[in-house]
């Protein structure tokens, strides 16, 4: 007798299976995520239980042998390059650049094999060109079959595979079309075990939601072992490469890239970059903020106005917004400054987005500076941590902090007794 289909209830959120609808997912608590999937009923093959215990220091490790990509920035974050039979994880907005690093790190790996289900293979080649890319180590495959892809993969057997993306490519043996919650978790976990079994790395780009998240479940970031994000602004041509997940390498580490008609190009000394249009004026204040593990100098902006109406207006870009309303009551509290009829916006400049505390002195300064409207001294530079009683607290890597900053010129105020007469002259 033919098999007969099922019907379950799939949260589009998490990607939880349930056989009954409800109006809340149990698992993650989204309502009004669970949507109705049918799956063919297949009988569990039987399996052996025969299980062998290895002890842990029995284990012999294997090389991890990295491939380089060809850029100093991205190999940094993915921990020294790619490592064989690792899967990554690529997201970003729409045109943020993807596309092109992935490209450009194809072409630098002999025998590739490029799979794109969103753009013809012709469309690629105008984009190697445009980059100046030796595009004949690089095979295109102009599908999103991955049951069929898979032997071409394995009789290839190249040295990476990317997928462009993740979010267009199916399997025929799931009826749900591509870019559903089924889809993108079954094909994450085809390509993690094609990946494990064969040893080959695969890269993987992913299309993003409105709040900035990979689409699809999340499962997915589970399976792969680095999640990484271009991030930057489309008018801005710094970008970003941040690691958000990394099994062979630091998390939360940072590549800098400039974007240019050539594509995306190493940016070697990036607090040259953040600083080089600043002028020393009312409300600006250099720091230092630690990105993974480089130190990097970035301005802080301030502007204050006061408020024509009751409530005050607090605006940030880059900076985290409930942290400013705190240090907007710790200097209203400390200081003789009165805030709470001030509208303040704040901005990092460069597109970064910084959550550290230790730009918290910075930020304070450029409000002070730009309500008092005097300039600090051209070589100053800070960082601290600002408590709630008013106390600038030490942070970590202060060293390295302080080496980043004196190279380029820079001298340096940590501790409130460090606080020289260039910042206490604001407060006069």
């Amino acid at each position: 007798m033919p098999k007969k289909d099922k019907k379950i209830y799939l949260c589009q959120n998490c990607g939880n299976e349930f056989a009954t609808w409800s109006g809340r997912c149990e698992a993650c608590g989204e309502w009004d995520s669970l949507k109705e999937m049918t799956v063919r009923d297949t009988k569990l093959v039987s399996r052996s239980s025969d299980l062998v215990l290895t002890d842990l220091s029995s284990i012999e490790l294997k090389d991890s042998k990295r491939t380089s990509t060809g850029s100093l920035e991205f190999d940094r974050v993915l921990g020294g390059g790619v490592v064989q039979g690792s899967i990554i994880l690529l997201g970003g907005e729409p045109g943020i650049g993807k596309s092109t690093l992935m490209l450009q790190a194809a072409a630098h790996i002999d025998d590739v094999i490029y799979l794109s289900a969103e753009e013809s293979a012709s469309q690629i080649k105008i984009r190697a060109e445009r980059l100046g890319i030796n595009s004949s180590n690089i095979k295109i495959i102009s599908s999103g079959d991955l049951e069929a892809i898979e032997k071409e993969f394995l009789k290839a057997k190249p040295k990476l595979l990317i997928v462009d993306s993740v979010q267009t490519v199916y399997l025929n043996s799931y009826p749900s079309t591509p870019g559903s919650v089924m889809q993108v978790r079954e094909c994450g976990i085809f390509l993690q075990r094609l990946a494990k079994s064969s040893g080959i790395p695969i890269l993987l780009i992913g299309h993003v939601t409105k709040e900035g998240n990979i689409a699809g479940p999340r499962i997915l970031e589970h399976l792969v072992d680095a999640v990484l994000y271009l991030e930057g602004e489309n008018f801005q041509d710094a970008r970003i490469l941040r690691g958000i997940k990394n099994r062979f390498g630091a998390t939360n580490e940072v590549g800098i890239f400039e974007i240019t008609d050539r594509g995306l190009v190493d940016i070697l000394n990036p607090s040259k970059l953040f600083l080089e249009q600043r002028s020393n004026k009312p409300g600006s204040v250099v720091a230092v903020a630690l990105e993974g593990n480089r130190p990097l100098l970035v301005e802080i902006q301030a502007l204050t106005n006061v408020t024509n109406f009751g409530y005050p207006k607090r605006t940030s870009s880059g900076f985290d917004l409930n942290r400013l309303n705190i240090l907007a009551a710790v200097i209203t509290r400390h200081t003789n400054i009165n805030c709470s009829n001030l509208d303040i916006y704040i901005n990092v400049v460069g597109g970064l987005k910084l959550k550290e505390p230790a730009i918290d002195l910075a930020v304070c300064m450029a409000i002070i500076s730009s309500y008092k409207n005097k300039t600090l001294d051209n070589n100053l530079c800070l960082f601290g941590e600002v408590g709630l009683s008013g106390e600038v607290r030490n942070v970590v890597r202060t060293n390295e902090r302080e080496k980043e900053a004196k190279k380029l010129g820079y001298r340096i105020v940590a501790k409130p007794k460090d606080l020289n007469e260039a910042i206490l002259s604001v407060f006069n």
